[in-house]
């Protein structure tokens, strides 16, 4: 990384881990690609939620606008042969406050419009440990069949279905081979699951290792090195407050998205074989800025946006979902007016694939 290069300057000022400038010589980071929200419904006080979040359109995305009965939270979105949209997410029970994640389970919502809003069909696996899921995410596999994987309070569990209305069958836990490295590197914790264009299965979990399977999506995945976070993570960020990182492949390299719980934003990493070489191009969001639009000017501010995923058409991202509470956790206690959802944001991937692939190719000719 040549940090003083004209085509990758990456300034860092270490009061805080502010990024003053984007880190390359377009100025633009992958938060700079997020568009305005259409308003699906109406925007709205009248509702749930601390002043930051007021007015929204509880339209947008998966939530219970009543806030008497679900928080929900993960998110990731499938279009079905039918044309709907289907997204697979946790929830639980409201009154239990923001620590009843713990006691979630897996959901199958479904809208007309990728934006929503999403009606909440009910648990996917209703008699499988009662329904139970967390850090819910979903992918296709390559004879066709939707695949939804659940972690962190389960190991790595996959279900499968013809359908994505179901039903679903637990096909079994993914299994890991820790090739000589640390196995901790592997645990099953906020796992996001993608099909490479080479027809293997790639994990990312928290830890940040890369793990690679040649035998479908239960493997065994080989882990392939320890966490790529450390040495590109920008200096001051604690690595172990690095979480929820989400995988995805477009504009010909691999993308991840990291959140850090601590410092309340994300950045966005690169690599063109998905395994070596990770570089760090910035700012992927953070919900002290505005980003968060809807098309006539209204912000919202989330206290905190985790969980990010990522939804592809035509090979570009065209929306990213975020699970999103509006107090700090700890002042969620139930049976109060804050709570979560799932929000759909779109996304310029076109743009963005463009502009990253002009930094890739300068940087390229200037390591010549």
């Amino acid at each position: 990384m040549k940090f003083a290069s004209a085509a990758f300057t990456f300034l860092i000022i270490l009061s805080g881990v502010n990024v003053a400038a984007a880190p390359n010589k377009y100025d633009k980071q992958l938060i700079d690609y997020f568009l305005p929200m259409p308003i699906e419904g109406k925007l709205t006080s009248d509702i749930w939620g601390a002043p930051n979040v007021l007015p929204r359109d509880p339209d947008n995305g998966l939530e219970d606008p009543t806030n008497k009965q679900y928080y929900y939270w993960d998110g990731k979105i499938l279009k079905g042969p039918d044309g709907k949209y289907h997204m697979f997410a946790s929830r639980w029970d409201q009154s239990l406050g923001h620590g009843g994640w713990v006691r979630s389970v897996a959901v199958h919502a479904v809208s007309d419009n990728a934006i929503g809003p999403y009606k909440d069909t009910g648990m996917t696996w209703p008699d499988d440990r009662d329904g139970r899921g967390h850090n819910v995410t979903a992918l296709q596999l390559p004879d066709k069949r939707y695949a939804v994987v659940v972690s962190e309070t389960r190991p790595g569990d996959v279900f499968v279905s013809q359908s994505p209305d179901g039903p679903w069958e637990h096909l079994g836990s993914i299994q890991v081979d820790a090739d000589g490295f640390n196995r901790r590197l592997g645990a099953m914790s906020n796992v996001s699951v993608m099909l490479r264009p080479d027809g293997k299965f790639e994990i990312v979990p928290r830890s940040g290792a890369i793990l690679i399977s040649n035998d479908g999506i239960l493997g065994p995945y080989k882990i392939q090195g320890p966490s790529v976070y450390p040495g590109i993570i920008p200096e001051g960020v604690p690595l172990e407050n690095l979480e929820d990182p989400v995988i995805w492949y477009s504009g010909d390299l691999y993308h991840i998205v990291v959140n850090c719980w601590s410092e309340k934003k994300a950045f966005h990493l690169t690599s063109e074989d998905g395994i070596t070489n990770w570089k760090n191009r910035g700012i992927a969001y953070d919900p002290a800025t505005n980003f968060v639009r809807y098309k006539d000017g209204t912000v919202n501010h989330w206290e905190k946006m985790e969980r990010p995923n990522v939804y592809l058409e035509n090979g570009h991202v065209k929306y990213f979902t975020f699970a999103v509470i509006d107090v700090p956790k700890e002042e969620d206690k139930g049976n109060d007016n804050h709570g979560s959802k799932v929000l759909v944001v779109p996304f310029d991937g076109v743009a963005f694939d463009r502009d990253t692939q002009k930094i890739v190719k300068a940087e390229k000719r200037e390591a010549k």
